[in-house]
């Protein structure tokens, strides 16, 4: 196996595992195009041999905070210049504030939020690991833009999605998905994840390039 069949390979590995859902299978046709040169800006990259390229969707969560307040605080905000112009707001203050505030961040550090998810899945029967990752796909792949948590507590495996503040938000989650999880509950949990700024656009798709392995022809019978 040479360099670039090991790279082609260890990239397929790690695209594999970053994809949402389980791709469909590619037409012969469409294969045997892709299995062909495929020319970019930097001129022609080779396929090895066995080996085909096909567009993909992956979906991407948009950041679960305003990443441009990100380390800053209202004493430094404030009195901030910007864009070349003078900043018109002066803060006169005890540094024993600012040392209070800091204080108070470190004390709350660990502190967890409380919050309400929606529960799709709880068994502990033989099959339970198999069955509960099954959901949990077939859950991202039809809600892009929701999270999901897939956990063992033993005996039981659980599935559990969404990160609501109030039970009020949980419960319109749960009126949408109700056909198609029946069994579906609210649960509250501490610990929940901050939820998304913009519920609007929790996520963003990008396409990307699948490197995937050819079927192997099958061997023709000769009388």
């Amino acid at each position: 196996m040479n360099r670039t069949t090991r790279s082609f390979i260890l990239i397929q590995i790690l695209l594999a595992i970053s994809a949402v859902s389980a791709f469909s299978a590619v037409p012969p046709q469409a294969a045997t195009m892709s299995a062909e040169t495929v020319k970019d800006s930097s001129g022609v990259r080779s396929i090895p041999e066995g080996y085909a390229l096909k567009d993909s969707v992956i979906y991407v969560p948009a950041p679960k905070a305003d990443t441009l307040l990100a380390g800053k605080n209202i004493f430094s905000i404030m009195p901030a210049v910007e864009k070349g112009y003078a900043a018109d707001v002066k803060v006169h203050q005890s540094s024993e504030i600012r040392a209070s505030m800091n204080a108070h961040f470190a004390g709350n550090a660990s502190r967890q939020i409380s919050g309400y998810r929606i529960r799709i899945f709880f068994d502990n029967k033989q099959s339970s690991r198999e069955d509960s990752q099954a959901v949990m796909d077939r859950f991202t792949g039809m809600y892009h833009d929701v999270p999901a948590y897939r956990s063992y507590v033993n005996p039981y495996f659980k599935v559990t999605v969404g990160d609501f503040r109030s039970k009020t938000e949980a419960m319109q989650l749960l009126r949408k998905i109700r056909h198609e999880f029946p069994a579906a509950f609210i649960v509250k949990e501490k610990g929940i994840c901050y939820p998304a700024v913009d519920k609007e656009n929790a996520v963003t798709a990008d396409t990307l390039e699948i490197l995937y392995r050819l079927p192997e022809p099958e061997n023709e019978m000769t009388l």
